[in-house]
């Protein structure tokens, strides 16, 4: 039997809904989501079983003019990852209509030349008369294969986009055993949730400064799984925000967390947080090598 398979990577500027379209597409969560641009900081494959084939789409970081040693570092996975796929699915945001940002991200894609299916997203809020401007418009800033409008969040039109994906893929091997759904380590997987819990309610400039590492990981022999996170911030008064009046939020964002763990993981969890300050590590490579996010 011929198997198909590959990589595509789902690239976008910030905030178009790249994480939500990778779920959806996968048909579980393998990556965080959030309101706040510059939610994915890295690389994350989400991996699609369908009968004689197997996808591996690559959510990658908002593509953007970046302010900070991170946002650098972010543009530079974005055009690592695009650069080695048979696939790019390009992704823009019907809802806020197509501008500048959307055209750097055209630019520099298809000067990779990777095949790009344009994904035309947000569709249930553009409605009828703003999907159709975002489509005219996108169509004049990148030459792709196909043009699909789809709603990520409600599921309309993702079956179609899956379809034309699976049917690009190249024959190949089966990357990953049948059944895996990201290549995510358990540890990192759990310090993400974490960090989407916290992004659901820190406001202004807070988000851009939240870093979580997953410090213990124990599986013990009751059955318990026994997780230590270190929430980083860059400043003490954010440190304050993160913590909350009598430690109020901190403790709210543990219980959501450890509630939607047991639920993915299947067992029981005891989740422990604390927050430290580590100065403005945006901007430091060594800090940004220490909390996982620079190589």
């Amino acid at each position: 039997m011929t198997t198909r398979s590959g990589f595509v990577a789902v690239v976008g500027r910030p905030n178009v809904g790249k994480s939500t379209l990778v779920n959806a597409l996968v048909g579980g969560k393998v990556a965080i989501t959030s309101a706040r641009p510059q939610t994915t900081r890295s690389a994350v494959r989400g991996i699609l079983d369908v009968p004689g084939a197997q996808v591996v789409f690559v959510d990658t970081p908002g593509y953007h003019k970046p302010r900070t040693l991170l946002g650098r570092h972010l543009n530079d996975v974005v055009r690592a990852v695009w650069s080695d796929v048979d696939l790019a699915l390009f992704v823009v945001d019907a809802a806020a209509g197509v501008g500048r940002g959307d055209g750097r991200v055209a630019e520099d894609l298809q000067a990779a030349g990777a095949p790009v299916i344009c994904v035309v997203n947000k569709v249930d809020a553009a409605g009828k008369a703003g999907t159709a401007a975002a489509l005219a418009a996108v169509a004049g800033i990148v030459d792709a294969e196909e043009y699909v409008p789809v709603s990520a969040l409600t599921g309309r039109g993702v079956g179609l986009l899956r379809d034309l994906v699976v049917e690009r893929m190249p024959e190949g091997p089966m990357y990953y055993p049948p059944g895996t759904r990201t290549d995510q380590p358990p540890p990192v997987f759990v310090a993400e949730l974490v960090r989407e819990k916290l992004l659901a309610r820190m406001r202004d400039e807070v988000p851009h400064s939240v870093a979580v590492v997953t410090d213990d990981y124990i599986e013990r022999d009751d059955g318990v799984l026994e997780i230590h996170a270190i929430v980083y911030v860059e400043r003490d008064s954010q440190k304050a925000i993160v913590i909350g009046r009598g430690g109020a939020t901190i403790k709210e964002v543990g219980i959501e967390a450890r509630e939607e763990i047991e639920t993915l993981f299947g067992r029981r969890v005891h989740l422990f947080l604390r927050v430290k300050v580590e100065k403005d590590w945006q901007r430091r490579a060594h800090a940004l090598q220490r909390l996982g996010l620079a190589t």
